[in-house]
């Protein structure tokens, strides 16, 4: 049946050299330079979900360890499905993708300013009293992943050498050093946030808005 198929398109390759050559382009290299450098490729894309982790352990300083196992989790989640889909893009419709990047720094801010601007007044509505304010919600939870990590969908182009299980590889690796990072984010934030007692709304909300004009600014240039 081979050799029949080979006959049809004209190929010079005798059955052995066609297996060679297939298994040579889904061969999967994990070498040292690989894992270095998705652990630092994930360090540096966890900085603004670990800035907004902070937030929001200075706005719920009281947090349960299950909801900071969770918290971690969606920006974990997040910051690995986001290089994957970026990938997944530029090895299907760079172009397309291309064109949708320069919306991203906007995305990113209306999100965070919104969420931010949201925390920074209730802060400053509650700022006398001691009790701990309302939490974020899952949806603000949400968006709040989506805002730190839609930056990451450019880690597509990044990555768009490797293969499907070498970009699944790594980005597994950002999501794990995304969930450590920001789970320290958050321990930090509640220690804060218990010796800031009213003001941690208003810290949170401004580290939000902060973030969210970092991402812009910095698309800028």
């Amino acid at each position: 049946m081979l050799s029949y198929i080979m006959k049809l398109t004209g190929t010079v390759f005798t059955a052995p050299d066609f297996f060679i050559k297939l298994q040579e382009e889904q061969k999967v290299s994990f070498g040292f330079s690989f894992f270095a450098n998705s652990i630092l490729l994930g360090t540096g894309l966890a900085m603004d979900a670990f800035s907004v982790s902070l937030a929001n352990g200075l706005n719920e300083p009281k947090m349960k360890m299950h909801k900071t196992l969770y918290v971690a989790g969606i920006f974990a989640l997040f910051q690995f499905a986001m290089p994957l889909a970026g990938w997944f893009f530029v090895s299907t419709m760079a172009e397309y993708f291309k064109a949708f990047e320069k919306f991203i720094p906007f995305i990113a801010l209306a999100l965070l300013g919104y969420i931010g601007a949201d925390m920074l007044r209730d802060g400053i509505k509650h700022k006398d009293e001691p009790e701990e304010k309302a939490a974020v919600g899952l949806t603000g939870l949400l968006v709040q992943g989506v805002a730190t990590s839609i930056d990451a969908l450019s880690v597509g182009f990044t990555i768009s050498d490797y293969n499907f299980i070498e970009a699944l590889a790594s980005c597994l690796i950002i999501g794990i050093v995304t969930y450590l990072i920001c789970f320290a984010g958050i321990l930090i934030g509640r220690k804060a946030g218990t010796a800031l007692a009213g003001k941690a709304g208003i810290f949170g909300g401004i580290i939000l808005i902060f973030i969210g004009l970092e991402i812009f600014i910095s698309s800028l240039f």
